[in-house]
């Protein structure tokens, strides 16, 4: 073996042993100065408590501790930084996750003051940056909260592709699938993948491919663009997708046919074909999809791997066209609707309303 294979070897592994060395740097910092944040938050609200006119002095407190602080410490103690270390006291102090997890661990009663909560309790629960918490403080269901919170730790989500799944109201499309139960155990454990119907949304946000709403566009130029941004829409299709094929041609009795999109899940094990529809859903669409799902299942899928779940994404369907298609205990063929922009508050408004 030569002297420079020899180098580049020991430098390789040199650079990867520093490389997660920073990573874990990173973390401990980052934890560290949540926490650190949730303290200071702590006792900015113990001590408003104790002023007379606790809305004036709080703005006192808040200004005078800023200016202190920056003279000392520099950027990062503005009034609106502190403010929102005191809501993130505010809000996660009375988390309920955190009261669970306090009481499992048995550190101290849920009433007990947080000033002597053990630093490993409170680090195991707070793994996400500031920048994270910053934005999940801004939703007010702790139920949704703690979803995001959960898939951003159990993915690792940046902040960006957090915000990204938040305005595609990830949450609240997860839940229009499921029933009361499941909609809790999304707050509890986020999402989980037990099931073929577990994989699929009530609609699926696409604005990241640019193609306006009302915008004319074949299916192929439509998959084109899916190509182009696949990372993002592996991202959309959720967890344990890999890309297999598009275009996937099979045949039989001499007659060619061809799969816009193949995927494979590796949480469910399965083959997932995609076949994208411009218009209105019609029933010979999921007459095709399933006879691509029963080709793959009797012609590709191992002994190993489970039946093949087929997926029709478009841009309408009708339920009652799904309902009279399919079969009542129908486990592997779904039919979806796509967006190509995000949808507006009313939209979400209204699914939730309608659910």
């Amino acid at each position: 073996m030569s002297t420079d294979f020899q180098n580049k070897v020991i430098f390789q592994q040199v650079v990867e042993l520093l490389q997660d060395a920073r990573q874990q740097v990173l973390r401990t910092v980052n934890s560290t100065m949540t926490l650190t944040y949730f303290e200071i938050g702590r006792m900015i609200v113990e001590e408003e408590q104790s002023g007379k006119d606790r809305a004036k002095y709080g703005k006192q407190l808040l200004k005078g501790l800023s200016q202190q602080l920056t003279k000392e410490f520099g950027k990062g103690f503005s009034v609106e930084n502190l403010d929102r270390m005191r809501k993130f006291y505010q809000i996660y102090s009375i988390s309920s996750s955190l009261m669970t997890k306090l009481e499992n661990q048995k550190t101290q009663s849920v009433t007990a003051q947080f000033d002597k909560l053990d630093f490993q309790t409170l680090s195991s629960f707070f793994k996400l940056t500031w920048t994270h918490y910053i934005f999940l403080m801004r939703i007010d269901d702790e139920n949704e909260r703690r979803f995001y919170e959960i898939e951003s730790e159990k993915h690792n989500w940046s902040v960006r592709e957090l915000k990204r799944q938040y305005d595609s109201a990830l949450y609240t499309r997860l839940s229009l699938s499921r029933d009361k139960e499941g909609v809790l155990k999304l707050s509890e454990k986020g999402q989980i993948i037990e099931k073929p119907k577990d994989i699929i949304k009530d609609a699926y946000i696409l604005e990241f491919l640019g193609l306006p709403e009302l915008h004319q566009y074949s299916e192929s130029e439509l998959e084109d663009e899916i190509i182009n941004k696949l990372e993002h829409f592996l991202l959309e299709l959720g967890t344990g997708f890999t890309f297999v094929a598009r275009q996937k041609r099979i045949t039989f009795d001499d007659k060619h046919f061809r799969i816009d999109l193949v995927f494979f899940n590796r949480i469910l094990k399965c083959f997932v074909l995609i076949d994208l529809k411009i218009g209105e859903l019609k029933h010979q669409d999921l007459g095709q999809m399933q006879m691509y799902v029963n080709y793959y299942d009797r012609e590709i899928r191992l002994e190993d791997e489970n039946k093949t779940i087929g997926i029709v994404l478009c841009q309408n369907k009708s339920d009652a066209v799904v309902r009279y298609t399919l079969p009542e205990n129908n486990e592997q063929i779904f039919a979806s609707k796509y967006k190509t922009v995000l949808p507006s508050v009313e939209v979400l408004k209204e699914l939730i309303e309608n659910k």
